[in-house]
């Protein structure tokens, strides 16, 4: 695999295949600990990030491979005006896999066009994350058993939010998976999708704004910031903020196998007294991505099969 741009860049078996190889470095990570030994792993961050960033550099160095690169913009030549182009060029020469986030839309696909070595896109503008998407999979696979079959509430921004429109796609591959759009007009889900995939695939959907008028209905709520920066005035936003908190009142109807998601980072989204519910997975997602990475890396690599299966 030449590299991972968006979620569709992978087929349903692809994605099965990494869900199968995450869920076994899971079982006993040690056996995995030399597969990547003297292979570099290159973390190009053009935007800051703590989750996605420390998640890679963690799972290469799991695998008892190294890592070098940048965490943000300032601290790499793109300062002093390189194309993202040249950048790729010249670190593509230093190692064996790049992972690189970008605040503009479409950076990493010109990133891999240019690149010497495998490419995973990690995060681009408000367009996609597949490796968030990748162990989102992993988290609804291990927690309801199947992909299939599901009513998934997605919350808050979902305009700008690249965390729902990745994981969006990936879900409308498989049967019966019903979407529930939970947000202020102002962040709706935006049209091209609605057209260009939902409508286009004819998959059920609804469009709400409040939580409470269908919790009873939803296997999996995946919880977003509320952005004030998006409204165009702060009236609306302090009309609108406090319905998108999630606590255990709003839950109050919900199913006893709900599972709640969250992408991270939170900021007052999910009201602290839910951490310890059970339901709540979003920390498990965190250590989930670990392994999810840990399995994508080895792949890219075609180091996939280098630990023989238990």
């Amino acid at each position: 695999m030449k590299y991972l741009i968006d979620p569709i860049d992978l087929s349903v078996e692809q994605i099965n295949q990494l869900i199968d190889l995450a869920n076994d470095i899971i079982k006993d990570s040690t056996r995995y600990q030399e597969v990547c030994k003297h292979k570099i792993l290159a973390t190009l961050f053009f935007e800051p990030s703590t989750r996605t960033r420390l998640s890679f550099e963690s799972a290469m160095l799991y695998l008892g491979g190294q890592v070098l690169g940048f965490s943000e913009a300032n601290s790499s030549s793109s300062s002093k005006g390189e194309t993202v182009s040249d950048t790729i060029r010249v670190v593509s020469s230093y190692c064996d896999i790049i992972a690189m986030r970008h605040p503009k839309e479409g950076a990493p696909l010109v990133a891999s066009m240019k690149s010497q070595v495998p490419l995973i896109n990690a995060g681009d503008g408000g367009h996609n994350h597949p490796t968030q998407t990748l162990t989102d999979l992993l988290t609804i696979k291990r927690e309801k058993g199947r992909l299939d079959h599901l009513t998934i509430g997605f919350c808050g921004d979902l305009k700008f939010g690249r965390t729902v429109h990745s994981l969006l796609k990936a879900l409308s591959r498989y049967e019966k998976v019903k979407f529930i759009f939970i947000s202020p007009s102002e962040l709706k889900i935006p049209e091209y999708l609605k057209n260009d995939l939902l409508d286009a695939k004819n998959l059920e959907y609804e469009e709400v704004e409040r939580i409470e008028d269908v919790i009873d209905q939803l296997n999996i709520i995946y919880m977003t910031r509320v952005q004030k920066e998006r409204f165009f005035n702060e009236q609306d936003y302090i009309r609108l903020k406090d319905t998108y908190i999630l606590d255990l009142k709003k839950l109050e109807n919900s199913k006893k196998d709900l599972i709640i998601m969250h992408p991270l980072p939170r900021v007052n989204e999910i009201a602290t007294e839910i951490d310890d519910d059970p339901r709540a997975k979003y920390f498990d997602q965190v250590t989930n991505g670990k392994y999810m990475r840990m399995a994508l890396i080895m792949t890219m690599l075609g180091l996939e099969n280098e630990v023989e299966r238990l």
